[in-house]
């Protein structure tokens, strides 16, 4: 799987899921959006990653991610996941390019207001 490129920070990370509150979209082929790389990060159990080749649906790879690894989808990817243990934990984290407007949308600013 792609490396993160190093002039991409994280700027935004999912909750942790379980079993219970991973959200169904996720189990579902869907894509990350255009010029951002999700990773998963496994925290307990194991977890199947699904890739496609495209929105049709041909299969491009499968891997297992066990707790304490992690594995990158990177922009527009085709992909789910599967929770292949009961105990199963994740997060995802998303990665843009420093400069740009998905980074600068999703950072805090200080309020003008809170500071005169």
């Amino acid at each position: 799987m792609p490396l993160v490129p190093k002039d991409y920070i994280n700027y935004r990370s999912t909750p942790v899921y379980d079993a219970v509150t991973t959200p169904k979209t996720l189990l579902h082929r869907h894509n990350t959006k255009a010029g951002v790389y999700g990773q998963i990060q496994v925290l307990q159990g194991q977890l199947k990653f699904t890739g496609f080749k495209d929105k049709r649906g041909d299969l491009d790879k499968e891997v297992i991610i066990n707790a304490n690894e992690t594995a990158i989808s990177h922009p527009q990817y085709w992909h789910k996941v599967e929770l292949l243990t009961p105990d199963t934990q994740f997060r995802v984290n998303f990665f843009a390019h420093k400069d740009s407007v998905i980074v600068e949308q999703n950072t805090l600013k200080p309020d003008s207001k809170l500071l005169s």
